[in-house]
């Protein structure tokens, strides 16, 4: 039987899709088949910052607000809403008729735990709590949030933040925080089918028949969230060119995170369209362990930053240069905080710096446990340049190859790398998001609060700090400058290359909109 270099079985993929099975029950629907970029093994957005796990909460749940393509925020499951003359009290009030996918109305009784939960969890709910003084009900419609201070992101943080936490049901709002979610039930325009689920494998959404849109046109995240399609089906192809084979016969609609060394194959396909979903760039990046030797050591993430070429990285992930570009603001060339200052010493490589700061880190050849995605062709191949570098500059590399879905769970543990902890992994992160002092999930220096990794300075933090309470534009361009030559000092992650994604679709797919990720609704299967 012919197998991919992944040793998935060519039939048992057909399978799982559906391909070719004559009379399927499917046949007279209008299904989406999508090749997604991960298993999304996890499935609650408080659980990970995963993008694939912020695509599934985005399908099924609703949010207050919502971000346009510019990541404006807009009412969502909100009507209307006022701001008190001293901008400390927000009146909210709810749509009518919002319903969850078990029929039950959604009440403050759901949205009020569902704030608090995102404050004490979420990584820009948490820049928002100490901010505000309480939530509280006035009635089944509306609810009150009363702040301490003025605070100018309110509405931008009820948008769903970073992983698009919305509204729970006040059952699953008010279980244990450190417990993942165990049903998945939002009130959002698809339902998961949960019996159909096979992880590492499938995963089905259905259109939520009872979801009433709001009556602006779609933008982004926001406006009326029309689902013109019966089910959306993800088969996972860790291989990509399987993945691209599947597209070009026609056997998925769309290709989720292309391997853009691939792309050149699909250009000029009459077939086949490739669009830009995100309004800016992404980045690929290294994030170390600041919890574990040698890397709690500056000198240590230092000399990781001096090894680092960033035309090496990019043209091994993301290929020509037409679709990448060096760039050394962490918050993304192009973006409105897009700054290299501070980066100056660390734009040349410098492998025989590096290892005099490993040197004097007190770096004795202990092993350093680097974690690899195996099945993300562009994490791949960051990864094997890093163990390339690592060894350059003498560390001894432990190189540990898995799936993405087992790397996001790994990076969650603080433990020693020889007890299921880690040393360094690499990501990306990109659109808007990634392009702020306060949205960007690797920015904060809140110690053991901070995102995987756990980087702490204490200068820095209180710099973005100030960066979130200031409310004139040019004074924050002036903070977050000011911060970001702090961040190239004590180095959280060290960006690798910025790069732009394409998604390849099938020509008879319409509709596609720009947003943070991509989403479902609005589109047509001709």
């Amino acid at each position: 039987m012919l197998r991919t270099k992944w040793s998935v079985p060519i039939a048992t993929i057909a399978i799982v899709m559906g391909l070719g099975v004559a009379g399927s029950a499917n046949a007279q629907q209008k299904v989406l088949r999508v090749s997604p970029h991960a298993d999304p093994k996890v499935l609650d957005g408080y659980q990970t910052t995963a993008t694939i796990t912020a695509m599934h909460m985005g399908a099924v749940y609703d949010t207050l607000f919502s971000w346009d393509e510019s990541m404006a925020s807009k009412p969502q499951m909100v009507e209307n809403y006022t701001i008190s003359p001293d901008k400390l009290k927000y009146t909210l009030t709810l749509r009518p008729g919002l319903k969850f996918h078990d029929g039950t109305p959604v009440t403050t009784k759901d949205v009020v735990p569902s704030v608090k939960r995102m404050l004490a969890l979420e990584t820009m709910g948490k820049a928002m709590a100490s901010f505000f003084a309480s939530v509280d009900a006035v009635d089944d419609r509306t609810l009150t949030l009363t702040m301490k201070e003025p605070f100018g992101f309110t509405e931008f943080i009820l948008g769903g933040s970073n992983n698009l936490v919305g509204i729970l049901r006040e059952k699953e709002a008010t279980a244990d925080y450190k417990a993942p979610l165990t049903e998945i039930i939002g009130s959002g325009p698809f339902t998961f089918n949960k019996a159909e689920w096979l992880p590492g494998s499938k995963v089905v959404y259905e259109k939520n028949k009872n979801y009433v849109p709001r009556s602006e046109a779609p933008n982004g995240f926001s406006g009326g969230k029309v689902v013109k399609l019966d089910r959306v089906e993800y088969t996972y192809i860790p291989d990509q060119a399987t993945a691209f084979a599947a597209l070009k016969k026609g056997e998925i609609d769309f290709l989720d995170g292309a391997s853009l060394d691939l792309i050149p194959t699909l250009e000029g396909n009459p077939d086949i369209e490739l669009g830009v979903i995100y309004t800016l760039n992404w980045q690929g990046f290294l994030r170390p362990n600041h919890l574990q030797p040698p890397f709690n050591n500056v000198k240590a993430r230092q000399a990781l930053a001096l090894m680092v070429d960033q035309g090496e990285y990019g043209a091994a992930a993301y290929g020509s240069e037409k679709y990448r570009k060096n760039c050394f603001a962490m918050w993304l060339c192009g973006g409105p905080f897009g700054t290299s200052a501070g980066s100056e010493p660390y734009q040349k490589q410098d492998i025989e710096a590096a290892k005099r700061l490993l040197k004097e880190a007190g770096y004795n050849g202990e092993k350093i446990l680097l974690m690899g995605a195996a099945d993300n062709p562009s994490l791949n191949a960051l990864t094997l340049v890093t163990a390339s570098n690592l060894k350059k500059i003498g560390i001894n590399v432990d190189l540990q190859m898995m799936d993405w879905g087992s790397v996001v769970t790994r990076r969650g543990s603080k433990a020693p790398p020889s007890q299921g902890g880690w040393n360094i992994f690499h990501t990306g992160h990109g659109a808007v998001t990634a392009a702020s002092p306060l949205s960007n999930l690797v920015t904060p220096t809140n110690c053991e609060s901070a995102w995987f990794g756990w980087p702490c300075d204490e200068a820095a933090e209180k710099l973005r700090q100030q960066f979130i309470r200031e409310t004139d534009p040019a004074k924050q361009k002036q903070i977050a400058e000011t911060l970001h030559k702090r961040l190239w000092e004590v180095i959280p992650y060290i960006p690798l290359t910025q790069y732009e994604q394409l998604f390849p679709w099938r020509k008879n797919i319409k509709g596609v909109l720009k947003a943070p990720t991509p989403v479902w609704w609005n589109i047509e299967k001709m």
